[in-house]
C-alpha cells in the first residue's frame, strides 16, 4: 500500500489507516473517520473554546485560578487551594502543560488546565 492510500489513526496514530468507501478505517484500535469535516464540526472545532479550567470554564491571560489537587513540583507539594494569580497561556503546550505562571513559596512553573479551577 503506498503512503498516498494510508493514513494516520487520529484517535491511536496507527500509520495503518486505509479507505473503505467515504471512511477512514484503523485497523489497531477500529476507530473510523472521514477526511471531509462537515461544516458543523468544521463551525464547531473553531468555536470550541482551547482553554477551559476543570469545570469547563473558559479560561484567559490574567486570570487568576486555584490548584483543585495536591501537585508534586519536585520535592515540594503544591497544596490543592493554593491561589494562583495572573495565569499566561501558552500558544505551544510545554510537556503538555498549557499554562506558565508563578506560585508564591515555588517560583515559576507550569501548569495543566485540567488541574485548576477559576477562583
Amino acid at each position: 500500500m503506498s503512503d498516498s492510500e494510508s493514513q494516520e489513526c487520529p484517535k491511536c496514530s496507527s500509520p495503518y489507516g486505509y479507505p473503505d468507501q467515504h471512511l477512514w478505517v484503523c485497523p489497531e484500535c477500529s476507530h473510523e473517520w472521514s477526511l471531509v469535516a462537515s461544516s458543523d464540526e468544521v463551525s464547531e472545532l473553531n468555536e470550541a473554546p482551547k482553554f477551559v479550567d476543570v469545570n469547563g470554564k473558559q479560561l484567559k491571560d490574567g486570570d487568576t485560578v486555584r490548584v483543585v489537587g495536591d501537585l508534586k513540583a519536585g520535592k515540594d507539594v503544591i497544596k490543592s487551594g493554593t491561589k494562583v494569580k495572573n495565569i499566561k497561556l501558552l500558544d505551544e503546550p510545554v510537556n503538555g502543560h498549557d499554562i506558565s505562571c508563578k506560585i508564591d513559596g515555588h517560583g515559576s512553573m507550569y501548569l495543566k488546565c485540567s488541574v485548576v479551577k477559576i477562583d
